[in-house]
């Protein structure tokens, strides 16, 4: 049995994913990136065009005996807008799209049946508009994207957009913060 897994996630901006699942419990470690471009190695200036493919994404390494890909999803869903194509609030273009990078066949199937139970439930008064595809290069955000929030807390997408996505998190999946 695998001590550690890969979850791959685009939900708009990385600073708010990664400040997210740098709370929960049973992940490991959480890192800002890009993937599902043409371009090699490409750097924020050149993913901030959407010229190059690529979606903001955080790498986010598990322990699946205390946190599963399933609870990796629910958070995901509750923390970012799915129903909005190319954009979360103000950050628009197609690298703030909402994507599920899946590893393997599980993650696909449990990303699809977590998609059609919340499509069922109507849980979004919207069509879903997450994209499901399979992971392919991570190329590393630049070193002052990493534990961006940590590091600049007062900055005011910080104060203003990540900080009650944080505080959201904190409420709503209070017993899967990091203890």
């Amino acid at each position: 049995m695998a001590t550690s897994e890969i979850a791959t996630l685009g939900g708009g901006c990385f600073w708010c994913l990664e400040a997210v699942y740098d709370q929960m419990e049973g992940v490991l470690s959480v890192e800002s990136g890009y993937m599902g471009g043409h371009v090699a190695n490409p750097d924020y200036r050149a993913v901030c065009t959407g010229r190059t493919g690529h979606v903001e994404v955080v790498q986010i390494t598990f322990d699946p005996a205390v946190a599963s890909f399933h609870d990796i999803l629910e958070v995901f869903f509750a923390i970012h807008d799915p129903t909005s194509m190319d954009r979360q609030g103000n950050d628009s273009g197609p690298q703030y799209r909402s994507v599920i990078f899946f590893h393997d066949d599980a993650q696909h199937a449990t990303a699809e049946q977590m998609i059609a139970g919340l499509e069922h439930e109507g849980a979004f008064g919207r069509p879903i508009v997450t994209e499901l595809r399979a992971a392919s290069a991570f190329y590393p955000a630049e070193d002052y994207h990493q534990e961006y929030f940590v590091n600049n807390p007062e900055q005011p997408y910080c104060a203003f957009v990540v900080s009650p996505k944080v505080k959201k998190f904190r409420q709503k999946f209070a017993a899967r913060l990091r203890r």
